[in-house]
């Protein structure tokens, strides 16, 4: 059980206090009063019915809080994606 570094799937070691930005998309309109709720993530409503949830969350057990928040909604969680620092434009999928 490692405290500040784990071995990531690739075998390289990772820093796991440093936060991460997240995309996670769900299906259905989330509207923008659920923002505080939703710890302040960026609320975004796609053309195709869906809404992207963006923002930086400190650690597994943040995301793990917020993948339950949508569970309560009964909103379906149609992806889960985090966003590379270096390469903000291109998510990588954690699915």
């Amino acid at each position: 059980m490692a405290d500040q570094n784990d071995i990531d799937n690739s075998g390289q070691e990772t820093n796991v206090s440093q936060s991460k930005v997240y995309q996670i998309r769900i299906k259905g309109h989330l509207r923008s009063r659920w923002k505080e709720w939703f710890e302040g993530l960026t609320i975004t409503i796609e053309e195709d019915g869906n809404t992207l949830l963006t923002g930086s969350l400190i650690d597994q057990a943040s995301l793990h809080g917020i993948l339950k928040k949508v569970r309560d909604l009964g909103m379906p969680l149609l992806s889960v994606n985090i966003v590379d620092d270096n390469l903000q434009d291109s998510p990588k999928d954690i699915n």
